[in-house]
């Protein structure tokens, strides 16, 4: 009986200490293979001058009223996509209807009056050849017959344009673009030069930026730029470079046009954007984008060690960059590996299954 308690006292000491044991000679963590990487790599790259700009439209124009009236019709809304000569709106239009039709009956009056003194001319004409009235009753004749003419002239023109009018009260889209803003509600007295609706083409924009006349030697040589839309996170590739031939003696900039291609979409005039003028080619070091990691004014990466595990290091930043990478400057070599998920090589890395 002793000696089994014994040997069971023995037996609880030995795996004690070998548990001990087992804590003080803990096993290095496993290298990280749940992480995406990415390669820091020197390779040639677009030097380039940037410049705040901002998105405007080349076509951009607001639609107003051209005749007194109620607006009795609203087709289209903020956002709405529009065709050349939708309707917009439409205002009431019997008042010059009215007007249309009283025109009308004054043509049709000063008509059947032409048309008397027409026939009171030719009968005064044979009258005359057969020498029954003066001279002075056939030029009477004759000054009738032309004063109701040109009253007949006069009233034609006059209808004409009281039916242009008419045709105000529909106002159509003058080319097909997006509605941008809306300036009348429903129910609304209309006036001339009233503005119903603002909308911009969405085909011809363009990004406007004032640049320093030192760089516009540069820009025009190179006649190469990208544009950034920081908040969409988009670059677009710029389809013509245009330098304003005119400077602003306060400010000792020049505005330079960059015009967009026309299939771009989602983006709209007053939008801030970033534009790259390339002004070279050189070779630097790049790191994606995707790795950074910026937290106030540091700005790091995860760094993949040789145990495989990914450790946060402090990089400086250049300016050269394009969507995919930038420039880095010290903190990283070229050929080191770096997490492109930074939030995920933070976190400890989840525990296998065993």
């Amino acid at each position: 009986m002793k000696r089994s308690v014994a040997a069971m006292l023995v037996a609880l000491a030995a795996a004690f200490l070998s548990a001990c044991g087992s804590h003080d000679a803990a096993a290095p963590p496993a290298p990280r293979t749940d992480l995406k990487l990415g390669t820091v790599e020197m390779r040639d790259v677009d030097l380039t001058y940037s410049s705040e700009a901002v998105v405007e439209a080349v076509r951009q124009s607001t639609v107003a009223a051209q005749i007194a009236g109620r607006v009795v019709e609203i087709r289209f809304d903020v956002g709405d996509f529009v065709q050349k000569g939708d309707v917009l709106v439409r205002i009431d239009e019997r008042a010059a209807t009215q007007a249309v039709e009283v025109s009308q009956a004054q043509v049709a009056e000063a008509e059947a009056a032409l048309r008397n003194a027409r026939a009171n001319y030719e009968r005064s004409r044979q009258l005359f050849a057969q020498r029954f009235i003066s001279q002075a009753a056939l030029d009477k004749a004759e000054a009738d017959y032309k004063a109701a003419a040109a009253r007949v002239a006069g009233l034609l023109a006059g209808a004409g344009q009281v039916a242009t009018e008419r045709s105000f009260a529909t106002i159509v889209a003058p080319y097909s673009g997006i509605v941008s803003a809306r300036h009348v509600e429903l129910g609304e007295m209309a006036v001339p030069g009233k503005p119903l609706m603002t909308g911009f083409d969405p085909g011809t924009l363009r990004v406007v930026a004032n640049v320093p006349q030192a760089r516009i030697a540069a820009i025009s040589h190179g006649g190469k730029a990208r544009i950034e839309i920081p908040s969409y996170n988009r670059w677009i590739d710029v389809k013509k470079i245009t330098v304003v031939p005119a400077a602003d003696p306060h400010t000792h900039t020049t505005l330079v046009r960059l015009k967009l291609p026309g299939d771009v979409r989602g983006i709209y005039p007053g939008v801030f954007a970033r534009a790259h003028f390339v002004t070279g080619v050189a070779s630097r070091l790049l790191v994606p984008r995707a790795a950074l990691v910026r937290r106030s004014e540091v700005t790091a990466v995860y760094v993949l060690g040789e145990d495989g595990q990914p450790r946060l290091r402090q990089v400086r930043l250049g300016t050269a960059s394009d969507e995919n990478a930038v420039e880095v400057l010290s903190g990283l070599l070229a050929g080191e590996r770096v997490a492109l998920e930074p939030v995920k090589a933070g976190m400890p890395a989840p525990k296998t299954s065993s």
